[in-house]
């Protein structure tokens, strides 16, 4: 299994890819088809979030889903801890999903998902904004981080190689990841979609009519 370690506005000390490389070897332990991980520092050097400073995401690709965690702390060493417990739990739900032979979600009784068409809200802007580059010559993995004009918003693009798959599989992605959404293409419909995190256990579904007129 490949380890690679990167760092954002920080430097890799060879101590602390140590402690990296024995701590995420133990994914095995729960994935054994895990091919690669990747693991990013990121530094923030504004003061003001001296607490959050270090930021760690995990992200482990494989013969599988693709599983990701992150931290933040003060200390680099704690959000290492920190992401490598949520990856580990993330990985243990997936391993005993994959001990389930229905091979589905279990969404609890009181989950509701919510399906709405996708709206395109109504902006006034005076001016055009600046063009962003299209993400079309990126290749999949790859990723991209422009600046939006003269502004200080900074536009991060990457690619992902979708497979078709149900709702029920996207809400099971969603948790693996951790995010608070998930795109992906409905299997029956074709459809792209989003399934969003709401509140409790509420989802929601905005789909996307991609008919042009």
């Amino acid at each position: 299994m490949d380890i690679t370690v990167v760092a954002r506005n920080a430097e890799i000390h060879p101590n602390f890819r140590s402690y990296v490389e024995e701590k995420v070897s133990k994914v095995t332990q729960f994935y054994p088809r895990a091919q690669r991980i990747d693991v990013e520092l990121t530094h923030e050097r504004n003061p003001r979030q001296a607490d959050t400073a270090e930021r760690i995401e995990l992200t482990v690709y494989g013969k599988g889903p693709i599983i990701r965690a992150e931290a933040q702390s003060s200390d680099r060493y704690a959000a290492v801890d920190i992401a490598a417990g949520k990856l580990f739990e993330r990985l243990r739900r997936m391993r005993d999903r994959a001990k389930d032979h229905r091979r589905r979600y279990d969404v609890p009784e009181d989950v509701e998902l919510l399906v709405d068409e996708a709206v395109a809200p109504t902006v006034e802007v005076e001016e055009p904004p600046a063009r962003l580059q299209s993400a079309g010559d990126l290749k999949v993995g790859e990723a991209r981080e422009e600046q939006l004009g003269d502004s200080p918003v900074i536009v991060r693009q990457k690619v992902h190689e979708a497979e078709a798959m149900s709702l029920d599989d996207a809400l099971y992605q969603m948790e693996l990841v951790g995010h608070p959404f998930f795109l992906f293409v409905d299997i029956e419909t074709k459809q792209p979609c989003v399934i969003y995190h709401r509140h409790g256990w509420t989802y929601g579904v905005i789909r996307l009519n991609t008919t042009v007129q």
